[in-house]
């Protein structure tokens, strides 16, 4: 089973998704996430400000953090190896990494 995992700035809630201005790519990549999990893959987000003990943990993501501090975020990180910093991936992206089919996520 194949494995993602993004790493994110701090929100207020788990999704950044609460709130009067709903940020367009927080609600994308929270759908997509959603899909993931449906499709056999283990699929999880973790933010600075819920679950700051992930950051830690994880040494990769943890370096990342040290060398360029939050302006990294979101990191993802695909079996234990980061793909991507700076920018949550694209459908497109994900559905390469993930070896899925792209109308899994509607791309």
């Amino acid at each position: 089973m194949k494995k993602i995992v993004i790493y994110e700035l701090a929100m207020c809630c788990s999704t950044g998704l609460c709130g009067v201005g709903v940020d367009p790519e927080l609600l994308r990549i929270s759908t997509v996430m959603d899909k993931l999990a449906k499709q056999e893959v283990q699929a999880l987000r973790y933010n600075l400000s819920s679950a700051p003990m992930e950051f830690v943990t994880n040494s990769k993501v943890n370096g990342e953090m040290e060398k360029h501090g939050e302006e990294v975020l979101p990191i993802i990180v695909l079996d234990d190896e980061i793909v991507l910093t700076g920018r949550y991936p694209s459908n497109e992206e994900l559905t390469a990494w993930l070896d899925l089919a792209p109308a899994v996520l509607g791309n």
